[in-house]
């Protein structure tokens, strides 16, 4: 499938609202199960939470704070800096407990981090004593099992690493560390992806051409995906809906629905989308 004719979401929108989720909507609300992406994987996993509360001490991140994202679906979380993003992709991942609410992927309550949630961070965090493969293996290996080497194999040209499987980490450039990176949350085989700011230290050609990567890989296995992002282009170009979220401690204020049928990023749809969203993150407090 082409990355500039991937499909968006269907007109799931009942309210008459022209495609847009109004402020109070969680990410995907709208579908209840419907089909709402083409690409999605029957068997893909949905990530709901519900009525979520995280406070540190005296400060107050988000009240009552809703997400639905549906099977096979790329979520972009979009807002000014310090609005809590990263803090609700923790929560989902397990990697923090929420105050209050609940997080459930594919139906199950997560109550702390696991392999069928991966997380990819900004940092790619790889074991410099190993090799590149190595890096990719350790997910099994810690879990005491032998790692599949046509697997990985298949993970390294999935992410176009296949050439340098045997090199140390420390030749690769950030680029290259990253897919390695990605690779190593792939070799366990998650339910969901979540992406934390992943491409935000890489120059502009080398993001790009992971973005292009991501959709296709995400295409590909059929996973879902959250992604923070402070870059408003980059949420429009992965995004099947851009969340947008407010100062603290005001959550998620608004859902955009990206509705081009095109992903090109010169396209007049797409332009169009990203001053929609630029226009609603500017409304909310833009940083």
């Amino acid at each position: 499938m082409s990355l500039e004719s991937r499909p968006a979401a269907a007109d799931d929108d009942a309210d008459g609202s022209g495609g847009r989720s109004d402020a109070a909507s969680p990410v995907g609300a709208a579908a209840d199960g419907a089909e709402t992406v083409g690409r999605h994987a029957a068997d893909a996993a949905p990530i709901v939470a519900g009525d979520l509360t995280k406070r540190y001490d005296d400060t107050l991140v988000f009240d009552g704070l809703d997400l639905r994202v549906a099977p096979g679906e790329v979520c972009c979380l979009l807002g000014p800096s310090g609005c809590g993003k990263t803090t609700l992709l923790h929560l989902l991942a397990g990697l923090e407990e929420p105050t209050d609410g609940r997080v459930e992927i594919d139906g199950e309550a997560v109550t702390g981090p696991d392999y069928r949630w991966g997380v990819v961070f900004q940092d790619p965090l790889l074991y410099p004593w190993l090799s590149v493969r190595e890096n990719v293996e350790i997910g099994p290996r810690l879990r005491g099992e032998t790692p599949d080497a046509d697997h990985v194999d298949e993970l390294l040209e999935l992410v176009g690493l296949d050439g340098v499987a045997d090199a140390d980490t420390s030749d690769l450039s950030g680029g290259m560390a990253q897919r390695a990176s990605l690779a190593r949350t792939l070799a366990n085989d998650p339910d969901v992806l979540l992406l934390d700011e992943p491409f935000s230290a890489l120059d502009q050609l080398t993001k790009m051409e992971l973005q292009d990567e991501l959709l296709r890989i995400v295409d590909e296995l059929g996973v879902t995906a959250v992604f923070v992002t402070h870059d408003i282009d980059e949420a429009v170009y992965l995004g099947d809906r851009v969340a947008i979220m407010g100062p603290v401690p005001a959550g998620i204020e608004h859902v955009e629905r990206i509705d081009s049928e095109t992903r090109s990023r010169d396209d007049e749809a797409f332009l169009a989308e990203r001053a929609a969203t630029f226009e609603r993150l500017e409304a909310v407090g833009l940083e």
